[in-house]
């Protein structure tokens, strides 16, 4: 039998080297560019969530009033108007807090010289009532035993919150700075941006790809509606009833109950506050009422507008938003409730995809 030479290894061809080599470098310089600015990505990606919630707006605004050579007034505009949206309810809230803190100093102070005695809601409650009296007034009702109370929290423990507290909103205060600024050039180069980006994903992936981007920014842009302008509804109507109903300050338990809105099942717990609060003044039917309130527009919202807002734009079920979303919020805190969705119905189509063909594409 003859021997046959096998034939020598191949040589990689000089473009292959090219390729694996710009591979290479395109990987680290990735990389390398994420970690320089791992700091800040929580502020790019809130702009660019905000860019793609607001675009609708932004470009009926240029429509009407084309924008200039230089394209600064409309940007900032627009980045103005988000910056005041978060910063005056932010600030009313404050000044509502240290007026309110003022109080509980006070409150404190006389406690500590005069004992906490049983309040009248502890007389009205529906069970348990003489137990909570003898342990109120064996407890709280004599300074000593307020005093001691009060001092089991260690005074160095509060200083330390305080210290972290103060570092975490300058930490913050900078990040939004960050967001503004890249908010006003997202604004600006919107356009530009977004071909690029598709592009990139076209030459990347295929069509696939594009239609992948395309559908995580129709969920970006339904979540921001389904929570966000459901939870400021929610808010709004709920403050109305508190306000009828002889809740304190609510203004402010309004806005809290618009901010716990737009996280799924948090709404409960700010009416549940509005309802305490009622009951510790002697309104027992108020309280119901509120809470009565509560559970119907919540449950309207969470099981009508929402899943229509939310799974129309996304073509997702409102099963895998919700997973999304709470999933979202336990990986990535408040950011995570609109890249939670966009993940699931990026992840959904491409199983549609998989499984059904390429047929139907996305618009």
């Amino acid at each position: 039998m003859e021997h046959v030479t096998p034939p020598p290894p191949t040589v990689p061809a000089e473009a292959d080297r090219h390729g694996l080599a710009r591979t290479a470098l395109v990987l680290g310089l990735g990389a390398l560019g994420v970690w320089i600015l791992h700091g800040f990505l929580p502020a790019l990606a809130w702009a660019v969530i905000l860019t793609i919630a607001l675009r609708p707006l932004y470009a009926r605004f240029t429509r009407a009033f084309p924008p200039g050579r230089h394209n600064v007034v409309g940007p900032a505009l627009f980045t103005l108007g988000v910056a005041l949206v978060i910063l005056v309810p932010l600030a009313v809230a404050a000044i509502q807090a240290a007026r309110e803190a003022h109080d509980v100093v006070q409150f404190w102070r006389e406690i500590e010289e005069s004992g906490w005695p049983v309040p009248d809601f502890v007389a009205r409650l529906p069970f348990g009532a003489a137990q909570v009296s003898a342990w109120w007034q064996e407890n709280l009702s004599h300074p000593s035993g307020s005093s001691e109370m009060l001092h089991r929290l260690d005074r160095s423990s509060i200083v330390g919150f305080g210290r972290t507290f103060g570092s975490q909103i300058v930490h913050r205060s900078v990040l939004f700075c960050f967001t503004l600024l890249t908010l006003f050039f997202l604004f600006r180069d919107g356009p530009a941006v977004a071909d690029q980006g598709l592009s990139a994903a076209r030459r990347l992936f295929g069509p696939r790809g594009e239609r992948v981007a395309r559908q995580m920014a129709a969920s970006i842009h339904g979540t921001v509606d389904g929570l966000v302008l459901v939870g400021l509804g929610e808010g709004f109507l709920l403050g109305v009833i508190y306000v009828f109903a002889g809740v304190p300050h609510p203004v402010l338990l309004g806005a809290a109950t618009a901010l716990a809105a737009m996280i799924p099942f948090g709404a409960p717990l700010a009416f549940g506050l509005a309802a305490v609060l009622l009951v510790a003044k002697g309104g027992v039917t108020a309280a119901a009422v509120v809470v009565a309130a509560g559970i119907v527009v919540t449950f309207v919202a969470d099981h009508f507008v929402r899943p229509v807002l939310i799974g129309g734009a996304t073509r997702l079920p409102f099963l895998w938003v919700l997973l999304g979303i709470l999933g979202g919020v336990e990986t990535f805190g408040l950011l995570g409730l609109f890249l939670g969705p966009a993940v699931m119905a990026a992840l959904v189509l491409l199983w549609r995809e998989y499984t059904e063909g390429d047929a139907t594409p996305v618009a």
